[in-house]
């Protein structure tokens, strides 16, 4: 039960998959490299895998309206955390996955958790797979979280993936790889980000439509606050009949930097692929007209933020 754990490991929860009790239906909590919690149901299935850390998830045929969640939790410095989910979903499904990492971090060691999650999502099949990252703790040891994601599509599968980093982790590398492989096979990503001090993020995305009339939108939003960096990479090819979107959009602020090189290449001559970029500081008409309403300037500035990363 999520009650039974200390109030740091209840506000993580909460924070990156709003959990605030035990749910219902199938459900796998990891604390501090270990699994902790595992629950099935009736049609999903989670299993240890034998020969390294992580599960195998099953989600049968024909499962619809159900969610699972597999959040991670680190509270002690010095933990190296690497696990492999992968996730086997199956025909005519209609599945949301709410993922998350969470660490606080009051030592002198880093704390690091690498997530590798792969998928295989069925025919006619639908999932959304919401992933948070948090970071919290008082400690000089850093908070690095290096997830990587690898999505296979069969015929007329569709993934919804929408991953945030809410704030408090100073080093991330992120790679997410969608093999669009099945006809009519669609990919709708949205990345947010948000970096202060002297954090870093490295997010590289590549996104490949090989099926006919396969199709990918791809949406970075960021904000690189003070001396912070950030780097964005998408990538999309197609090599078929196939329509692509990237669009990619930073505000910096202070001294922060982001660089954003959105790449596309067509390989047939029927795929159709547009990119854009930009990158630019918040308008000051933008804040005076808030303050008119009774904001403060810094009122004013979080909300705009606010509306941008939601």
């Amino acid at each position: 039960m999520i009650e039974q754990y200390s109030e740091v490991v209840q506000g993580m929860l909460a924070k990156i998959s709003g959990l605030k009790s035990t749910p219902e239906g199938a459900y796998n909590i990891r604390i501090d490299g270990k699994g902790v919690e595992r629950h099935d149901s009736k049609r999903i299935k989670i299993t240890g895998k034998t020969d390294k850390q992580g599960i195998d998830i099953h989600i049968e045929d024909n499962t619809k309206d159900e969610t699972m969640f597999i959040p991670v939790v680190v509270t002690k410095s010095g933990v190296d955390d690497l696990v492999y989910n992968d996730f086997y979903i199956g025909e005519n499904c209609d599945v949301t996955i709410i993922a998350g990492c969470g660490i606080h971090n009051c030592g002198c060691e880093d704390s690091k958790h690498n997530g590798i999650h792969t998928f295989y999502v069925g025919k006619n099949s639908h999932v959304s797979y919401v992933e948070v990252h948090y970071g919290s703790g008082n400690g000089t040891g850093g908070r690095v979280l290096n997830p990587q994601t690898i999505v296979n599509l069969a015929e007329d599968a569709v993934i919804v993936m929408d991953s945030s980093q809410i704030g408090g982790v100073d080093s991330t590398q992120r790679y997410t790889r969608v093999n669009c492989d099945g006809d009519r096979s669609e990919a709708l990503i949205t990345e947010k980000m948000m970096t202060h001090g002297d954090q870093t993020a490295d997010s590289e995305l590549d996104v490949f439509l090989n099926g006919q009339d396969t199709k990918a939108r791809i949406i970075s939003r960021s904000v690189a606050k003070e001396h912070s960096s950030q780097v964005f990479y998408p990538r999309l090819e197609g090599n078929a009949q196939c329509f692509g979107h990237v669009q990619c959009d930073s505000i910096i602020m202070g001294s922060g930097r982001v660089k954003s090189i959105p790449a596309i290449a067509a390989n047939h001559g029927e795929a159709s692929l547009i990119h854009e970029a930009a990158i630019g500081k918040i308008a000051g008409e933008q804040i005076l007209k808030l303050q008119t309403l009774g904001f403060t300037a810094e009122e004013a500035e979080e909300k705009i933020l606010e509306g941008f990363l939601r």
